[in-house]
Order: structure tokens, then sequence, then C-alpha cells
């Protein structure tokens, strides 16, 4: 039977202890429930191995766990009235994955490679058809062999090779052996040659699946791809697999997350509002990022989608306040707009026409619709040379994108406002300090298991401990001063002796040892509470 397997609720409190001390190891955690005071406590003595520890925290079902944790970690900063529900402040880093940093996979080089397959063995096929050494075979394409055409040859290579053994078996003239068993290398060598190559084609779709959208990914960890980091201290650009973590905070404390493989924020503010309305709370009234999210695509999701107001900026924003780009006659969205004409006016005042409408697609499906206008007239302009580059038979051409420029328009009327605009400007002191927390204070710099699944549940865990962390402080900010507290920390500490000597129980107010060791919020979230005797009671296995 084996001996009774260890409860959850003590296998949380174990690793969230550990997370909030800098301690990621599997072997490390284990040594502290022989070492630590607080971990025997929360243990109960219980000391599971690392491989048990390190099970834990990358099973599937932990992350519906830490999902609840992180749920009812967010009512309890509502209740105590530490955040507010009004906006919340999305922002993304890049976290090193468990992976060796030259066991990258490119998609270009996949193919390139797989272009100069198809052209050589284009080339051997014609040959032996050519030369009558093996009979056509239908193809799918003109273009290019499949993995089941290349099979097809390599048969049919493989009978005209046994042929050749055949021949030489029943021959007992020497030279006449010899000469067939030259005219049997040919295609031997090609038969390896094709069967090479069915190999080949079937690792680069094997390696496209895996790359799915991506551009790289790592043969260590699949789900890693490689991206460039800030802490590059060979100042070279080096890439190195990471993953892209979202958070979601509120007066600095981290209320949702989730990992993208994707190195751009831009393509991960949709599934990640997704997640966050789905797995964690209610979307507030603001949503609040960089310019790093400003696109019409989110604009559109956040507007329309979720119907929630968005206070992201774009790339040119802050280009766009200044008195330089203002005042430059020669950009197009400083030109007056005729409404009832549908007409620009250049810096020459002459006539920017509607042309036609056009739709262009970007490689992930979205679709912008644009209207186009020609100048009337661009011959014998004298600012012709400052307003275009375009070819002196051609006249100058301006494109518009009318769904963008009203978005565009939003935001910037959003932001000028005092109440939205402030509301802007606390970003930068809300979700960036949850990441020097991370990395700085906390020192999570690198995943230490792989795969997306298993990173998930450890980033959970760093991240809650971030929390419990931030929780604590501000719980001792609101405490009296230092002076009453070394007063009032005597008689617990002697009650605190006198039990641990008296009854030899761990068994202890859960108030008096959050004073003395760990927070008090731990044990709200995964413990339960005995009201008879209001003390901490754990299920045994």
């Amino acid at each position: 039977m084996g001996p009774s397997s260890y409860h959850p609720k003590m296998m949380m409190k174990m690793i969230l202890c550990a997370y909030t001390q800098s301690v990621f190891s599997g072997r490390k955690i284990e040594a502290l429930t022989k070492d630590s005071i607080r971990m025997m406590w929360l243990t109960q003595s219980y000391q599971p191995s690392y491989r048990t520890i390190n099970r834990f925290r990358v099973n599937p079902l932990v992350n519906a766990l830490l999902r609840e944790c992180f749920v009812q970690f967010r009512s309890q900063l509502v209740t105590e009235q530490l955040i507010d529900e009004e906006a919340i402040f999305i922002d993304g880093t890049k976290i090193e994955a468990n992976a060796n940093k030259y066991t990258f996979v490119w998609r270009k080089s996949i193919d390139n490679f797989d272009e100069k397959l198809t052209e050589k063995s284009n080339v051997l096929y014609d040959e032996l058809v050519k030369n009558t050494i093996i009979p056509e075979i239908k193809r799918e394409s003109a273009n290019e062999l499949s993995v089941t055409e290349l099979g097809q040859i390599e048969e049919h290579l493989a009978q005209v090779v046994e042929k050749f053994t055949e021949k030489i078996e029943q021959e007992e003239d020497g030279t006449t052996r010899k000469s067939i068993r030259s005219k049997r290398k040919v295609p031997k060598k090609i038969r390896k040659l094709f069967h090479d190559f069915k190999e080949r084609k079937l690792a680069y779709q094997k390696h496209r699946q895996i790359l799915g959208q991506r551009n790289s990914y790592s043969r260590t960890d699949p789900d890693a791809t490689f991206m460039r980091m800030k802490d590059d201290h060979m100042k070279n650009g080096q890439l190195k697999a990471g993953y892209n973590l979202q958070i979601a905070t509120n007066s600095q404390y981290i209320l949702g997350y989730d990992l993208f493989s994707n190195p751009t924020d831009t393509r991960t503010l949709r599934p990640f509002l997704t997640t966050l309305k789905e797995r964690f709370f209610e979307l507030p009234a603001y949503i609040v990022a960089d310019a790093g999210y400003g696109g019409e695509e989110n604009y559109q999701a956040v507007l329309e989608d979720h119907e929630r107001t968005p206070l992201i900026t774009y790339a040119m924003y802050y280009k766009e306040q200044k008195k330089k780009f203002k005042q430059n006659p020669f950009l197009p969205a400083n030109w007056p707009y005729q409404e009832l004409e549908d007409t620009f006016l250049c810096p020459n005042e002459r006539k920017m026409n509607f042309r036609n409408y056009s739709i262009r697609t970007d490689k992930y499906g979205f679709k912008r619709y644009l209207k186009r206008y020609e100048c009337e007239d661009c011959s014998n302009c004298p600012l012709r040379s400052q307003c275009t580059k375009a070819k002196s038979d051609k006249n100058r051409e301006i494109q518009k994108n009318m769904n963008w420029e009203y978005f565009k328009a939003t935001i910037q009327q959003l932001l000028s406002e005092e109440e939205t605009g402030k509301l802007y400007r606390q970003r930068k002191i809300d979700v960036e300090p949850a990441f020097g927390h991370l990395k700085a204070c906390l020192g999570f710099t690198r995943f230490s298991v792989r795969g997306k699944q298993q990173t998930h549940n450890e980033i959970g865990f760093a991240l809650m401990a971030v929390n419990l962390r931030k929780y604590k402080l501000s719980t001792l900010e609101n405490k009296k001063d230092s002076s009453n507290n070394l007063k009032n920390r005597r008689p617990k500490i002697l009650f605190t002796i006198f039990s641990l000597l008296f009854y030899g129980s761990w068994d202890l107010c859960p108030k008096l040892f959050n004073y003395l060791f760990f927070d008090t919020f731990l044990f709200l979230c995964i413990c339960n509470c005995c009201n008879t005797c209001n003390k901490y009671t754990y299920e045994r296995d």
C-alpha cells in the first residue's frame, strides 16, 4: 500500500513559506523542514522529500489551488480596503527559462533548409525518371515532394537495388559481378539520400508543429521562446529562452497573472484579459497599460468586447504632443480635413481626393480597413521635395485608418482629463514595483522547472510569495511605534518559550505565530479554522 499522502494544505503552506524566504530548490525546501522552526510548525514535524515537493508543485491540479489563493487574497484585500476596484494596471516582463542557451531552433533556418531539400529532391527525382531508373509517380504538387511521395521513391529505389543484388548472387563470373556491383552503387546511394530526405522532412514538420506562430523554441524546453532579456551582460543582444509574464496589479498587489510564449506584449493583452475575467475576477472600469499594448486590435477588444475604458497610450502618443510635431506642415496628421468633400489639404493647399478603399490583413488574421487619398496634382509644386519622395511622374498618396484615428482621439481625450490622466500616471508606481519585488527582493529571475504548465505553477507560488511579503509590510506599517511593539513582544516571547517547554506542543495561537514568524493571510487562505477554540487544525492523512 505504501505510506499515506501529505495533505495539499500542508504542502502549499510549506512551499509558500519557502518561496517567501527566496528558497526555490526542492532539496533546500526539504532541508528547511529539518532546520527551520517555522517550517516544522507549518508541517507539524512532517518532512516530505524533495521528490515529493517537486512532484507537488508541478502537478496540474495545483493550478486550481493557486487560482483560489489569488481569488481569496483579493477578497481579503477588498475587505480590508487595501485596494480599490476602480482599475487594474497591466504590464509584462521576461523571465529566463530553465533551458540551455544553445538549443535553439529558428523558423527561418527550418524554412531555408526545407527549401534547399525540396529543390535537391526535385532535381534527383527528375533525373531518375529521365534515366528510367524508377517509374513516374503521382504527385500532389508539382513544386514539392511530400513525405509519402519520398517514401514511394525510396521503395522504388529499394526494388531496383534488390534486383541488382539478385543478379550478383546468380552470377558466377567475378568480372560480371563487379560490373553489376558498380551499377548498383548509384541507386543504392540515391536511396539513402531519399531516406535522409524523408527523415528530414518529418523533422521539419515536427519543428513547425512545435513552433506554431512563434519564430523560435528551445529543444530543452519546447514551450520557451528565445527573447531579448534586459540583463544582457555581454551587451551583444544575445537571445535567451524565456517566458513572457503578464500581471495585473492594484496598490502593488498582484491580482492575476498568466504566462505566454510570445515575446511582445501587444499580442498578449486580449488573451490575458480573457484569463482574468474567466479565472480571477470581473474586470474593473479602467484597464491601464503602457504604450507596448497600444494598438487597434487591443483598443477594439477593451472597448467593444469587454466594454471597459482603456487608459493605454500608443507608440506615437508622446511624440504627437510635442510642439515640433504639431508645427510640422508636411505630416498628414496636421493637414486640415474637409468632411463634406472627404478631402485633405496639403501644405500647398491642393486637395487630396479620396481614391479607393483597401483592406490590410496581418499574419494573425486581423483586418484593417484603409482609405487611400491622392493629390490632385503634384506637378510644378515648389514643396514637392519636402513633401514626398515619390517619383516625379506620380502624385503624393496617403492612407488613413479611420477606426484607428477614432481610437487615438479617444485615448487623447481620456488622458487629457484630470481624473483619468492621474490614474494613468499611477501605473508607474503600481505595476513596476511588483517586478522589482519579484526579481530584486525575492530573487526570482529564472525558472527551475520546464514546460509551460510547470512554469505556470512555479510563477504562481512566486507571485503569491510577493503578495504575502507585501501584505506583511503593510500590516507592520499599521502597528504602533517600535517602542510599544518591543514592550508587547516580551511577554509573548516568554509565553511561547513556556508553551514549548511545558506543553511540548507546536499548537500555538495563530496570531502569536504570525507576530513572531509568518503572515496571517497564509493561514486564512490554506488552513481550516476551528471556531470553538480559535485555533487552526490540520487534516491528517
